[in-house]
Order: C-alpha cells, then structure tokens, then sequence
C-alpha cells in the first residue's frame, strides 16, 4: 500500500510543478504533462514497470472527454457552420490523411498502417492552439473562427476514427499478441458468434445508450437530486459514463464511441451542465495522468537510435500539413496574416495522436516499435508549437503591418485642433458625435480604413493613420492641442500611448478608454487624467433595469445606482495603491481584500438607508422629444 501511496505522489508532484510552470512559459498543459512523465520516467527513473497498467486506467479520461465533447455538440450550431465545418474541416482531415497515408505506403508501410498513420496525423492539439488563440486574442479573427471549426471536425473525426481502427487488424501482429492476450481476455459477448450476430449484439447495444440515455436517464437523474446529496450525483455520473464504456468493451466497440453518442444524447437535457461540472474534474485529471504515462513511456533508448528519423518526420509532418492546410486557407478566401495564423495553428499533430497511438497497438494494427517513433514525432511537433506561434508573432504579423501600409500610407495631416481623438471604433464614434454636436474642432485618427470611411459618411473629418506612432500625433497639432481621447481597441498600444503624451507633453489632458479594471489602473499609472471603462456605466444601466425588474422602484434604483457609484468613487484612490502594490511583486495583499470588503459593507448600508416612495404626481412623466 505504501508503494502505492509514493507514486501518487511522485505522478501528482510532478503534475503540480511542471504543468504551471509549461503554461506560464506559453507551452501550454499538455505539454507540460509530457514533460513532466518524462522527467519522472526516462530522466530520473522514479516509475517504472507499472506506468503501462496506469496508462489503461487513465485512458478512461479520454472517454470522459468524448462524453464531454458529445455533450457541446449543438445541432442548430453545427448547421450555421457547416461548410466550414463540413468543407474545411473535412477536406483538411481527408487531405492530410491521404497525403500522410501515401508518404507511409511509400516508405513501404502496409495500407492498413499506412491509413492509420495518415488518420493519426490528420489531428491537431486542440488543447495548446485553443489556449494559445485565447491567450492571444485572436480568437475572435477570421483565422482563430476557422481554426476552431477546423479543430471541432477534428474532434468529432475522433469517433468514426476509433470504430474504423479495429477493422484494419493485421493478421501477423494478432497472432504474434494472440498467445500473450489470450490468458489477460476479458469478458466478450461476441466472442463466438456468426458475423451476423456479431453485428446484432452490436446494433442493440447502440440503441441501448441511445434510447436508454433518451429515456431512462432523466428519470434516474430526477430520483437522485431529490436525495438533496451532492456526492450520489457524481457517483451517477461516474456510473454513467462507466457503464456504457464497459457495455462497449463487452461488443468489441470502443468506449469512446459510446460515451460520445451518449454526450450527444443527453446534451439537451436539463441535467447536462450539472453533469459537465461533475465529470469535468475527473476528466482533467485522467488526462493529464494519461499524457503523464505517455511521457514517461517515451523510450529514450529509440530517440537516441532514430533521433534523425524522429526530427526528419516531425519537420516533414510539420511542412506537410502547413502545405494542406495554407491551400484550403487558399481555397476558402482566407488571406493575408489569417491565413498563415490557420496554417501555422493547426500544422502540428495532436493530443489525440497519442490516444488513436495506443488504441491502434491494443488493436494490433501499429507495431509496438513503430508506435514508439511515432510517439516521438507527435510529441516533437507539439514541442514546436509556440515556435510556430512566434513565427506569425514576429515574422507574419509585421510583413503584413508593413504591406498594409505600403498599400496606403498614412494621410497628410492637415488640421489641427483641441481635442484629437484616437480610434472611432464602437466606443470612439459615440465620443465624437457628441463633440461634433456640440461645435468642438477634432481631428481624428485610425489605423483601420474602414473605421476611417464609416465616419467620413457621417460628415466628420478624420485620417487613416496608427495614432500610437509619435511622429502622427505630432503632426496632428498634440503640442498644441487641450485634450487627447484615447479610444483604441489594444491594451498594449493604449498604456504605451498614454505614457509617451504624458512623458512629452504633460499638460494635454487625457480620456482613456479601459477595458477592465486591471487596464484602467494601468492606464492611471501612465499619467492618464481620467479613465473609463468601456462597460461600466451600460453595466449600471442594466443593473438598474435589474432591481426594477425585482420590483424596486426605478427612482429608488436610480438612487441606488449612483450610489454604488458614489461609493466606488470614494474608495478608488485606495483600491489603486492597493492594486500598485500587487503590481509591484506583493502576490497577494490582504489590504486589497480588505479594501473590497470594506468597500461592500459601504455599499450594502448607503442602499438600505430611508427613502419614501414618491407620489405618483411628483414622479417626471417621459414624453417622447416631437411631442415636448
């Protein structure tokens, strides 16, 4: 039992240090995982031997991922995306799978390995490049929403992928397993039958979770949430996902594949986030456990004798899939840096590579030794990853910066005014219609032309220019001018901003547009004279409409609104040194919290002081502005 106890340890503390540490230097968990079996595994040798029976329980973490991914799927959704998602993601997986498949029929792999090789490399890390395109901000860009489509069809391909490998068994690695395997079979129930009972067993076994997961599940959930016991909740669940992955088994199915069709089944029920929540923990850690034992199984000794061969087909898959995959960007109208971003994004392999890996040696279709080099290319391309990211980062993105703007150079400037406003985007267009209404001379600046073309329609002079760049806001009259708004939609060239115009020319006085709180104190510590957060008076506004929805009166909401805001005004100044200390290297500050606390209990006395309803005649009627 002792033993036992140590290697939990040994797998949970290298877990605990090397994943934060992988996501801190941008590489992401997965990789962090793999790093961290290594080191216990091949480097110090701290597991051994039982990291293959480990690696058998904690694949079950990728049948709770299927079941998880089973249950995001939305029909409606997949339909509004469907030639991406059915175009791109299907020619991208078709593609590289024929492309990879025909490199190892070459190479003289037989076409059952070789289509398996192909199907393997197809997938990219859904994991690290969702991660990447999130930390990024770059979700949001043409190039991330393809990614994700790409990376959803991927994710979906896993299933047909598991049920076709069984089917490509070679009889020479069968019969050589077949001595070992048969003392260690386990429970079949169709072991020994005809093919066409085979298929029965196999077709109602399906309906079950189908029909069971539609009918009988709800029932079962409804009976144990009125027990009011949290944990028999989670224990449904686990036997949930356990029992189908075990009636799978006992057909010859993969447990994934039933895990995934009954996530599908039950993703319109009303218990599905409750089960998400459940399972979500449980999944993780298997995961990373799984991606643990993967690293630790890496066999140094094969690395040392092909690392040429490894390194050789890791660039080639690398090379290979960034070909495929820039085409469809091609193909698909995705240009300039979004078509690199979608094809540096996607042109590694993926976590499920190991999974389809071990499945395809389990199912006697990849030799052991050939997996373990495969093994090493896959790890090696996600290795290469955040290389790729960097290459868009400090290669892509600055030759199309440069090409925008050799395509049109920034206007000729030739006004200046008072007040100069940076970027009329959504929240710049507002702040300039009110001071044009009100007769005030601005000059406007904005790097994106379309911006630029959209207010020139509503008859307001601006000029297409980056106004971070100092030689711009010089040209635009900054010397002279009483007021800069900084309205830019970028965290980074906003703070930068603001410091150069308060370093150069501290007595124009500056607006900045913040983003959150974190940003707004960034900016206050710039030199900015007032800051705004872009969501903090429409959040008000939609509080207010809130508490008079609950039945508060909306002169008392009103009242109560701006009391919060009194209140957070009164603590603003005390909140912000709190927050420089946290900045300056204090992780955790007790004053912060405190401040917040204090903060709250102002808050809660100021709303609940006297105030007496109105009458009904002394509350302002709101007539409609034709009619006043």
């Amino acid at each position: 039992m002792t033993s036992y106890f140590i290697q939990a340890f040994i797998y949970l503390l290298a877990a605990v240090i090397a994943v934060p540490l992988a996501k801190r230097l941008g590489l992401g968990s997965v990789l962090g995982y793999l790093v961290a079996g290594v080191v216990i595994g091949p480097v110090l040798g701290l597991v051994g031997q039982e990291t293959t029976t480990i690696q058998h329980f904690a694949e079950f973490g990728v049948v709770m991922m299927l079941f998880l991914i089973g249950m995001e799927i939305d029909p409606k959704a997949l339909w509004a995306m469907k030639v991406r998602l059915l175009g791109l993601g299907g020619l991208q997986v078709a593609l590289t799978a024929a492309a990879g498949m025909a490199v190892a029929w070459w190479l003289g792999v037989v076409w059952q390995t070789a289509l398996t090789i192909g199907l393997i490399f197809a997938l990219s890390s859904t994991a690290i490049v969702l991660q990447t395109l999130d930390e990024k901000g770059l979700s949001k860009t043409e190039g991330g929403r393809n990614t994700f489509s790409v990376l959803l069809f991927q994710d979906i391909a896993v299933i047909p992928m598991l049920a076709l490998i069984p089917l490509l068994a070679l009889p020479s690695l069968r019969e050589s397993a077949s001595s070992a395997s048969h003392s260690e079979s386990g429970l079949s129930l169709v072991a020994h039958l005809p093919g066409w009972g085979h298929a029965l067993v196999v077709v109602g076994a399906v309906a079950v979770v189908i029909v069971g997961g539609y009918y009988l599940s709800r029932p079962l959930f409804r009976y144990v949430v009125k027990s009011g016991l949290r944990e028999v909740f989670t224990a449904t669940a686990l036997m949930l996902v356990i029992g189908i992955a075990a009636l799978m088994s006992v057909v010859n199915l993969s447990p994934a594949l039933g895990a995934f069709l009954a996530g599908v089944v039950l993703a319109n029920s009303e218990f599905r986030h409750e089960l998400e929540a459940n399972i979500e923990p449980f999944k993780g850690l298997l995961l990373g456990l799984f991606f643990i034992t993967v690293g630790a199984g890496i066999n140094f000794d094969v690395l040392a004798a092909e690392w040429g061969t490894v390194v050789s087909l890791g660039l080639a898959v690398i090379a290979g899939k960034a070909l495929v995959l820039f085409a469809l960007a091609q193909l698909f109208g995705i240009r300039s840096s979004n078509g690199w971003l979608f094809t540096l994004g996607l042109a590694q392999a993926g976590e499920f590579g190991f999974v389809l890996l071990t499945y395809s040696v389990q199912s006697h279709v990849i030799p052991l030794e050939t997996s373990q080099i495969l093994s090493l290319v896959v790890a090696l391309s996600m290795f290469l990853t955040p290389l790729l990211f960097i290459v868009y980062d400090y290669i892509v993105l600055p030759r199309y910066r440069r090409s925008k703007s050799d395509e049109r150079d920034a206007d000729t400037i030739d006004e200046e005014a008072p007040v100069i406003v940076a970027g009329v985007g959504r929240f710049g267009q507002i702040v300039c219609r009110l001071l044009r209404a009100n007769n005030v001379p601005i000059v406007v600046l904005d790097h994106e032309l379309e911006q630029i073309e959209n207010v020139r329609q509503i008859n307001i002079k601006s000029f297409f220019g980056d106004a971070s760049r100092p030689d711009l806001l010089e040209k635009s009259g900054i010397a002279k001018a009483r007021l800069l708004v900084v309205a830019i939609d970028d965290r980074e060239r906003t703070v930068a901003m603001v410091e150069h115009v308060k370093q150069f020319f501290p007595e124009v006085w500056v607006l900045a547009r913040a983003f959150d709180r974190g940003h707004g104190y960034q900016l206050r510590a710039a030199g900015a004279d007032d800051v705004v957060s872009e969501t903090y008076y429409s959040a008000l506004e939609l509080g207010s409409h809130a508490l008079t929805a609950m039945g508060v009166h909306p002169l008392r909401a009103r009242q109560m609104t701006w009391t919060f805001v009194d209140n957070e005004r009164a603590h603003e100044d005390e909140l912000f040194e709190a927050w420089k200390e946290i900045e300056e290297g204090i992780h955790f500050s007790p004053q912060y919290g405190e401040l917040f606390m204090k903060l709250e209990s102002a808050l809660s006395n100021a709303m609940h002081g006297e105030w007496e309803e109105p009458k009904p005649e002394d509350v302002p009627v709101w007539t409609p502005p034709e009619q006043r």
